[in-house]
């Protein structure tokens, strides 16, 4: 079947690259050795920090109270990809026209999901703090996929531009 000399080269190629393979690992190990030696060349002093100042807690009234209006139309560009502000006129998401004050899953012709109908209640400047923090949280199964604004400063203004929509 096989005659010694074919044997003799599929064995003499594996053992070749199989000693190529044990080269290149032994010249790895040398090249990146990590065990140390002694004690370490160079030690970073770490001085111990000072301990952190206490910060007072803002209350969300007065939080809204300083809201820009025109900073939180410029966070709005976020939302402009699903939602729009003219009253009536839903896109991927409802219309956001007059939504401050209206109760959850209210605006007409929009398709809500069930979560969102069945979550009930007004959209609060509160429950839209909430909300925007982390929809999914808010309203667990909620359709809307926005991760949401982490910075509170984002979501008042926001909330405040909202707000000035509908007069």
């Amino acid at each position: 079947m096989f005659d010694t000399m074919t044997v003799t080269k599929a064995a003499s190629g594996l053992l070749g690259a199989f000693l190529v393979f044990l080269l290149l690992k032994w010249g790895a190990e040398i090249t990146y050795h990590t065990a140390s030696h002694g004690e370490a060349s160079y030690v970073i002093e770490v001085e111990e920090a000072a301990p952190a100042e206490e910060v007072e807690e803002v209350s969300f009234d007065e939080l809204m109270a300083s809201a820009d209006v025109d900073k939180g139309a410029k966070v709005f560009k976020k939302c402009s990809a699903c939602h729009k502000i003219e009253d009536g006129v839903n896109s991927t998401g409802p219309s956001l026209y007059g939504v401050v004050g209206r109760p959850v899953a209210s605006a007409a012709g929009f398709g809500y999901s069930a979560s969102m109908t069945d979550h009930g209640g007004d959209w609060t400047p509160e429950a839209l703090n909430d909300f925007l923090l982390k929809p999914s949280d808010a309203v667990p199964g909620t359709s809307m996929s926005f991760s949401g604004l982490k910075k509170v400063g984002d979501r008042v203004n926001l909330i405040a531009y909202l707000d000035s929509l509908d007069n």
